[in-house]
């Protein structure tokens, strides 16, 4: 491991930990020449689950793309960083379950807004506008619609 500060592979692990979600472990270490101190993460590395995307072109599911998207649909809204990176794990987590070395965005869409549901409406309907490329106003109305009727049956 390089210093991050002088460059010098001279370093040594002072101390390990697993982070909160368990799936990565933090090493606290110190550069032998320049005597500064910082943490690394280590994590797991699934096997590489490929993403089907709409027009049949395929791509290595990156999860700080899923966050990225989550976090266009909650800007300017009342969540947190943190909340966000929970749902993107949750939706990870979902993905390397399926035991499948590929899977559609159509199923990762849905994972997110089943996510967002919960997490915010106003997040929901402005990732599902995207996701299922409302063409009018009407069919916008219509999701704000089901969302209300979901809410109302789950009171």
């Amino acid at each position: 491991m390089r210093c991050p500060y002088c460059d010098s592979k001279n370093t040594r692990v002072l101390d390990s930990r697993s982070t909160d979600d368990d799936r990565a472990i933090r090493r606290r270490r110190l550069c032998e020449d320049c005597d500064k101190r910082f943490s690394t993460y280590e994590r797991y590395e699934d096997s590489t689950i490929m993403i089907i995307k709409k027009d049949n072109t395929r791509e290595a599911f990156d999860p700080r793309k899923l966050i990225s998207g989550i976090v266009k649909s909650c800007q300017k809204r009342p969540v947190s960083m943190d909340q966000i990176e929970e749902v993107a794990k949750n939706i990870e987590t979902k993905v390397n379950h399926t035991g499948k070395k590929e899977v559609t965005s159509t199923y990762i869409g849905q994972l997110v807004m089943d996510e967002l549901k919960d997490l915010d409406p106003v997040a929901y309907v402005r990732f599902a506008s995207v996701y299922r490329e409302f063409k009018d106003v009407d069919s916008f109305y219509e999701e704000i619609i089901n969302l209300k009727d979901d809410k109302g049956a789950s009171n």
